[in-house]
This record gives C-alpha cells, sequence and structure tokens, in this order.
C-alpha cells in the first residue's frame, strides 16, 4: 500500500515536471544561475582562507595580499547576489507560467467535462482545486526552485572541496550525513498524508462556504442557520486538526535536521583542530573546512523544509491534476454537421438513466413537427426535464436516437446544435458586468435598437430604465430580484431567436400580471417555430399543439387539451387540480 502511494506521488512529480519542462530556456537558464551562486558562494571561503594565511605572526601580515584577497570577495559576492536575484527572477517566472499554464487547462476542462460530473461534484469543491490548490502548488514550486537547486548544488560542491581539502575530515562529515537524511525521510513519508487530508477537508469547507452563501435566503427562511454554522464548525475543526498535524510534523524537520547538522559542525571542530595541531591543515584551511561544514549542513535544512512544502504542494497538485485528466464529454463526430437542419424532431426508442441500475428514461417514443408547440407535464421527477437535457445533448442517451429532420443529433455538433435551440430556465444565471453585456450573450453585434426592442418585448425595459445607469448597470452593484433576473434571461432570448425554443418554467418568478404580457411575446415568438414547454400552469399548457404527459419516465399520455380530457386519464386529473 505504501509503495502505491509512493509510485502515485512521484508520478504525480513527474506530470509537474512536464508542466515545467514547457520552460526549457528559462529552466537552463536559473539552472546556469544556481551553478554560478553556488560556486561563487563556495569560492568565497577558500580566499577567506587564504587571507587568514596571510596573517602570520604578529607584526608580519601580507596587507596587500589581504586587500586582494578581499577585493576579490567583494566582487565575488556582488556577482552572486546578481546572479541570485536573477535567479529568484526566474524562478518566479516559471513558477507562475506553470501555475496559469494549469489554472487555464483546468478551467478549459470544466467547460468540456460531461455533466454528470458537474452535477456529481460540488461546485465549491471544484473552484478550490482550481484557485486554492494551484495557489498551494505555486508555493511549492518556488520553493522547490530557489532552495531546492542551490541546496543540492551546494551539497556536492562543498563536498568535493572538502576532499580536495582533507580526506579524513570528509569522511566524518559524510559518515554522519546519514542521520540528517533518515530524519527528514521519515517525517516527509508522514507530512504528505496529512497534508492530503488537510487539502480534501478545505475543499469540503469552500465547497460549504459556497452553498451556504448562494442559498441564504433559503437557509434563513427555513431557520438552518444554526445547523449549518454546526456543519461549518465541525468541518472547520477538522482542518484545524489536519492543518496542525501536518503543520507540527513538517516544522519538525528543521529543528531535528539543525541538531543532527550541529553534531556534525561539531564533530568537524574537534577532528579539525587535532588535524590544526599536529600540522597537517593550516588554521586558514581549516577556517575554510569550518565554513563549508557549515554550508554544507545547511542546505539539508532548507531541502528538509522544501520537502515539506513540497508535500504539501504535491497533495495540490494530485487534486488539480486529477481534474485536468477527467474524461471529457465525448467529442462531436469528424463528419458531423455544422448546420441543423430544420423539420421534425424525433425520440426513438430513447433509454437513459443517470445511475447505471436505476433507469429514467425508458423507451420514449414521440414526433414532433416542425412549428409545433410541444407541453411537457407530469409530477416532479418523472423526467421533464430529462428530456430537455438529452435534446440539448447535456448527456446522451444509452440507447435510441434522438432526430433532427432525420439526422441523429450525435452527427450534428454540439455547437451547432445549441446554437439551433434557445433556453430560458426556471433557474437564472447573468455573469459579472452590465444588463447589456449580459444580453449581447445572445448576439454580441447587436445594435442598442435591437437590445431596447428586445428588452421591451420582454417586459424588462421599464425596470431597466430605473436602474442607476440603466443599461450599464453593473449586475450586482443593483439589487435585481428573481423575477427581473427572469426577464433579462428572456430578453436574451428574444434577442436573437432561434428555430427551436425551450422554455423550462420561464415566467416561474413573474408576477401573473407581466406574465399574461409575456406570454403574449411568446407567442408571436414561436410562431414558425418548434418549441418546448415545461411548465405547471394551465393557460400555457392548455394552447400547445401537443401535451406529453410524463409518469416515472415513461409517457403515459399524448395528445392536445381537448382530446386529453376526453380520456378522462391522468392529464385530465391533472387540468381538474389545476383550475381547469
Amino acid at each position: 500500500m505504501k509503495r502505491n502511494k509512493k509510485d502515485f506521488q512521484l508520478k504525480t512529480f513527474v506530470k509537474v515536471l512536464h508542466y515545467i519542462s514547457r520552460y526549457k530556456i528559462w529552466l537552463i537558464t536559473t539552472l546556469i544561475m544556481a551553478v554560478l551562486v553556488t560556486a561563487l558562494t563556495l569560492y568565497v571561503p577558500i580566499l577567506v582562507g587564504r587571507a587568514i594565511d596571510n596573517i602570520i605572526e604578529p607584526g608580519k601580515v601580507a596587507f596587500d595580499n589581504i586587500f586582494r584577497i578581499l577585493l576579490t570577495v567583494g566582487i565575488s559576492v556582488a556577482i552572486t547576489s546578481l546572479a541570485q536575484w536573477l535567479m529568484n527572477m526566474i524562478n518566479n517566472k516559471i513558477a507562475c507560467e506553470v501555475v496559469r499554464d494549469m489554472r487555464e487547462e483546468a478551467f478549459k476542462k470544466v467547460q468540456k467535462l460531461p455533466f454528470g460530473y458537474l452535477d456529481s461534484h460540488p461546485a465549491g469543491e471544484t473552484v478550490s482545486r482550481i484557485i486554492t490548490d494551484v495557489d498551494v502548488l505555486s508555493d511549492g514550486l518556488l520553493l522547490g526552485f530557489t532552495q531546492l537547486f542551490t541546496g543540492v548544488l551546494t551539497i556536492i560542491g562543498t563536498l568535493l572541496f572538502m576532499l580536495y581539502i582533507n580526506v579524513w575530515i570528509t569522511l566524518v562529515v559524510v559518515i554522519m550525513t546519514p542521520l540528517s537524511l533518515i530524519a527528514a525521510s521519515f517525517i516527509a513519508k508522514k507530512t504528505y498524508a496529512m497534508f492530503h487530508e488537510q487539502s480534501e477537508t478545505r475543499a469540503e469547507q469552500t465547497a460549504l462556504i459556497n452553498e451556504a452563501i448562494n442559498g441564504e435566503k433559503t437557509v434563513q427562511a427555513f431557520g438552518q442557520e444554526d445547523n449549518i454554522l454546526a456543519k461549518f464548525d465541525e468541518i472547520n475543526e477538522r482542518l484545524e486538526k489536519s492543518s496542525l498535524k501536518a503543520t507540527f510534523f513538517s516544522s519538525l524537520t528543521n529543528p531535528v535536521t539543525r541538531f543532527v547538522n550541529a553534531l556534525v559542525y561539531a564533530a568537524v571542530a574537534l577532528t579539525g583542530a587535532f588535524t590544526a595541531v599536529s600540522g597537517n591543515i593550516t588554521v586558514g584551511g581549516l577556517s575554510c573546512f569550518l565554513s563549508y561544514a557549515n554550508q554544507y549542513t545547511k542546505p539539508f535544512n532548507e531541502i528538509s523544509g522544501v520537502i515539506a512544502e513540497l508535500q504539501n504542494a504535491l497533495a495540490c497538485a494530485e487534486r488539480i491534476l486529477a481534474l485536468i485528466e477527467e474524461e471529457p464529454e465525448i467529442p462531436d463526430n469528424d463528419n458531423a454537421f455544422n448546420e441543423v437542419p430544420q423539420g421534425d424532431i424525433e425520440f426513438r426508442n430513447v433509454d437513459f438513466s443517470y445511475v447505471p441500475d436505476r433507469p429514467l428514461i425508458t423507451n420514449c417514443n414521440f414526433k414532433v413537427k416542425r412549428g409545433q408547440r410541444v407541453a411537457i407535464v407530469g409530477k416532479t421527477g418523472c423526467g421533464k426535464t430529462t428530456l430537455i437535457n438529452l435534446l440539448m445533448r447535456f448527456y446522451d442517451v444509452q440507447s435510441g436516437e434522438i432526430c433532427m429532420c432525420g439526422i441523429d443529433i450525435k452527427n450534428i455538433t454540439r455547437e451547432a446544435l445549441r446554437d439551433h435551440v434557445g433556453m430560458v430556465l426556471q433557474e437564472t444565471w447573468l455573469k459579472s458586468g452590465t444588463i447589456r453585456e449580459n444580453i449581447l450573450m445572445a448576439k454580441p453585434d447587436a445594435t442598442d435598437e435591437e437590445i431596447i426592442n428586445a428588452a421591451k418585448q420582454a417586459h424588462a425595459h421599464g425596470f431597466i430604465n430605473r436602474l442607476p445607469n440603466g443599461y450599464d448597470t453593473v449586475i450586482g452593484a443593483a439589487s435585481l430580484s428573481e423575477g427581473q433576473r427572469q426577464l433579462l434571461c428572456i430578453t436574451r432570448l428574444m434577442l436573437s431567436p432561434p428555430p427551436v425554443l425551450i422554455l423550462d418554467e420561464a415566467t416561474s418568478s413573474i408576477d401573473t400580471r407581466t406574465e399574461i404580457k409575456i406570454q403574449s411575446a411568446f407567442a408571436k415568438l414561436m410562431e414558425g417555430r418548434t418549441s418546448f414547454i415545461v411548465a405547471h400552469r394551465l393557460s400555457t399548457i392548455q394552447n400547445a399543439d401537443l401535451i406529453l404527459v410524463m409518469d416515472k419516465g415513461s409517457i403515459i399520455e399524448m395528445g392536445t387539451h381537448i382530446e386529453l380530457i376526453k380520456k378522462g386519464g391522468v392529464y385530465a386529473s391533472l387540468s381538474a387540480a389545476m383550475g381547469g
């Protein structure tokens, strides 16, 4: 089990490296800068050691040599600082570019994910992956680039220099080094699972906050504030515990490795002192060696800290990569039609279920002639909206086919199909921006005159003019009622009415007087257009050319209002209940 987790973690790291490899020139440049910084940093102790050796005895100091050496030290430090600055800038650029790429790919994937994924995953969790997890990954990458490269190079470089100065003292350092590595490795293994748990809990909390804010009115209306707070407190407490646990274990790495490194330094100082007394190393050489011993152990402290951050970053990378690698919706056929022929719409032996072992739509068959108005009625959960989802290809049928003018809609591109069909749903959606920008979604090149005319048809012009900046009022700056938001959605449809209309409780949030006016506008709009109307109001249904009565995913009755009333079946009962 541990082996599998380790392999999975390695795969995640390799995938992240794939994103980094897109910026090879910058990566090579930062490696060159890292080599330069490390080389000059290691060169300075040699110069200092030489300067010390030029202080031969009291009254006998080679000031000319010391001055030249110190000048060289100053130049080396200046070049090191410049190279370090450049390396940090490049590392920041690489990290930001990688994060931008991953976030862009994740957001593009969201646009292509099947609706089944979006319906089964809380929106807040997906937002947490794209925003929070990517930010954590960015911080981990920055630390990795800045400290990991230079740390590894410093360890290798100091080891080589120490071997050159004195082999035996170097062996003392090498023998004691594994203690630090063992301690860091043990803690790193523990922290990955903890950071993963922290990331998951944080996503759960984000999802709850998102749901609570979006549904605050409903929460308050049903007096569920205490329950929501209790649930939030429970998640928040779990997040606190997982965060503290992860932080505590990851923070152990640095002091543990520092303790081991202090032991190494003490061992080097003691061994070096005896070696200097025996004359096998100069005082300057010992000073240089002690400086190298300190530099040799310092990267272990930094790397141990980086490892803890990388554990957190990889845990978050795993989540964002899981989103990026989700299977997208089935692509359009290569020879799919880019235009939708206008004509009859037919459902032929259609079967569909959201969950494999729980069928919803079974053997659905009906035909709608071009220009007909079709009303779909039935109890909640009978499959009315599912029929619309299938017609729009938000979901694909499991068997059977849906045809437009005899062509299976699977052989029509989704873009062409959805351009061919216009929708107004019960749930309104408006993007951030002005009233005008929201209306223009239907037809970006529409003129002001067309926009105003569409708003007048939807009876939205009046309330828009009463807003602070009229059509240029920013959504959010003005408090819009549900009815006003729905009128704006209807305005979008009026601006560019397509050949097929879908009205799913399109006037549910509008007052009766305005609804009567809009129904009149809809009547004109639907002339010559095939229309599907999901409604519960008798006035909307009885004027339809065809009424489909659904129950448990099947069409149990079909006909006009008069025909179905004469049958005295389910529709007649529904009509009587609605006041018909």
